[in-house]
């Protein structure tokens, strides 16, 4: 498996006691994970990587790994009941359980991290075989989600000890998509600043922005949010929580969905976001629509793009600047039968804020849908 550079320095020019190469891996516990990859495989573009199962030696659990250049998503099924897995799922549905970061030293980051405070999910550990070791530990975050610190630089495989390659026939093309830009958590109420503390004191994240009620509202609803990142900026986690509003948030229907806290959606970044969405769309994944009058004076709101407006607009495309450049974004609908996780297709121009300009416009599309469901 091709490792990532060394991480860089943070902004302010001094060594994080916390230095992360970024997103290793994002692991979900879902109900079926051979179907579940079949269907990231076909609507969204991955490329089978690794299996781990009974045939590896894996007796109560099933994993498929896939990969779109720097993504790379695992699928965990449990392969009987009554374990930890199950009840995630039971309870949550299928959600995110991990976010895997990539650091130099997994031992380190437990220690640093665990010492402020963390709760510890994994001491260290470290998984061996002919290609190597790679070392993991982690510690707990909001609702049932953990951060797992991954060490693999001493290691060549095809993933992880335990896995094997995988290689089925079906291999669907690409679609485009790159990297992880962001994950977005829900928070419950006023439980926002508690987290935003803790990824403060416990990792070293600093607040980037912060949106209130005023910035992130309808006539309906609102919500508050605050952006966190690392040191270097490789990784990023927003959190919201709920704001009073007349009818029920977007936030407030993902925590009595999900049952409780945890992951919303899954940011990922491509270079070229009217060819990404176009394949997606052609491959069946639902997106989140915004009226047509968006678009009327977009030009005038946004100033010069490189973009046709009206592809922009057949494709349901948002448009955003900041003092650095501008992004293109869009939102998936909830890929679940729940109305939980979502995905947001995201490319950066120089931008380096997360589409303030376009919160109204999403969130009243949002509540459409939340409408439709009955849940506003």
């Amino acid at each position: 498996m091709q490792t990532t550079l060394r991480p860089a320095a943070n902004a302010s020019g001094t060594k994080d006691f916390l230095p992360l190469y970024g997103t290793d891996h994002i692991e979900f516990y879902v109900g079926n994970a051979k179907q579940a990859a079949h269907y990231y495989k076909t609507a969204f573009g991955f490329q089978s990587l690794a299996y781990a199962g009974p045939e590896t030696g894996s007796k109560d659990k099933v994993s498929y790994v896939i990969r779109q250049h720097k993504i790379i998503l695992v699928l965990t099924t449990p392969l009987r009941p009554d374990n930890a897995i199950a009840d995630h799922i039971h309870h949550h549905g299928d959600a995110v359980k991990t976010i895997a970061l990539g650091v130099e030293d997994a031992r380190d980051a437990w220690q640093q991290t665990t010492a402020r405070g963390a709760q510890s999910f994994l001491e260290l550990t470290e998984l061996r075989d002919d290609h190597g070791v790679v070392k993991l530990a982690g510690i707990h975050t909001y609702g049932d989600t953990v951060h797992l610190f991954v060490e693999r630089q001493h290691y060549d495989g095809v993933f992880l000890p335990g896995f094997v390659k995988w290689e089925p026939e079906y291999q669907p093309s690409e679609t485009g998509l790159l990297h992880v830009d962001h994950c977005v958590g829900n928070v419950g109420w006023n439980g926002m600043d508690r987290w935003v503390g803790f990824y403060e004191s416990v990792m070293g994240f600093k607040n980037i922005l912060s949106f209130d009620d005023k910035d992130i509202s309808t006539e309906y609803s609102a919500l508050m949010s605050k952006v966190m990142s690392n040191g270097n900026g490789y990784v990023k986690f927003p959190i919201n929580e709920p704001a009073e509003g007349k009818k029920k948030s977007q936030v407030e229907e993902f925590l009595d969905y999900y049952g409780g806290e945890g992951v919303q959606h899954i940011a990922v970044a491509t270079k070229d976001i009217v060819a990404t969405v176009r394949k997606l769309q052609f491959r069946g994944v639902e997106f989140l629509k915004v009226p047509h009058t968006y678009y009327d004076d977009l030009r005038k709101r946004i100033g010069a793009i490189e973009e046709d407006i009206d592809v922009l607009a057949e494709l349901g495309i948002l448009v955003d600047r900041d003092e650095e450049g501008y992004l293109l974004q869009i939102f998936t609908k909830p890929v679940e039968d729940r109305p939980t996780l979502f995905f947001e297709i995201i490319q950066r121009k120089g931008a380096r804020s997360f589409g303030k300009g376009n919160f109204k416009a999403l969130f009243e599309a949002i509540e459409r849908e939340q409408a439709l469901r009955g849940n506003l």
